[in-house]
């Protein structure tokens, strides 16, 4: 995948994450790409994204796009029970009050994305 600029996808309603993004993206590069922050309350296939977050509500368009995204190198990232379970590389929980994480290097490694263990050990649960 490659695009002029490193496109971060939110989709589902969270202005204050969609804000801080816009925020770090007005100061920062990525491999001396401008940063673009693009949100939607549904899931736009027509988006190729870097990175793509799906917010707390949404589930189901998750497994379509990690098929879409297949050895395109995008970070599928998500915060609903069960994500990494539908294809998500990182999926957000909160255990004992505090923001944790679940791997799917599996996931990651069909958007072909270069993987390394280190992360599994950090990961609160990994799923294969």
């Amino acid at each position: 995948m490659k695009n002029e600029k490193f496109i971060i996808y939110v989709v589902g309603k969270n202005d204050n994450l969609v804000s801080e993004l816009k925020n770090l993206a007005g100061k920062k590069k990525v491999a001396n790409q401008d940063i673009e922050v693009r949100n939607s309350a549904n899931y736009d296939a027509s988006i190729l994204p870097n990175i793509i977050y799906f917010g707390p509500d949404i589930i189901k368009p998750i497994s379509a796009a990690a098929a879409k995204y297949k050895n395109k190198g995008a970070l599928v990232v998500a915060e609903t029970a069960g994500a990494c379970k539908s294809g998500a590389s990182i999926n957000f929980v909160t255990l004992e009050s505090k923001l944790k994480f679940e791997y799917n290097k599996s996931a990651a490694v069909k958007a072909g994305l270069k993987t390394n263990d280190d992360i599994k050990a950090i990961a609160v649960s990994n799923i294969e």
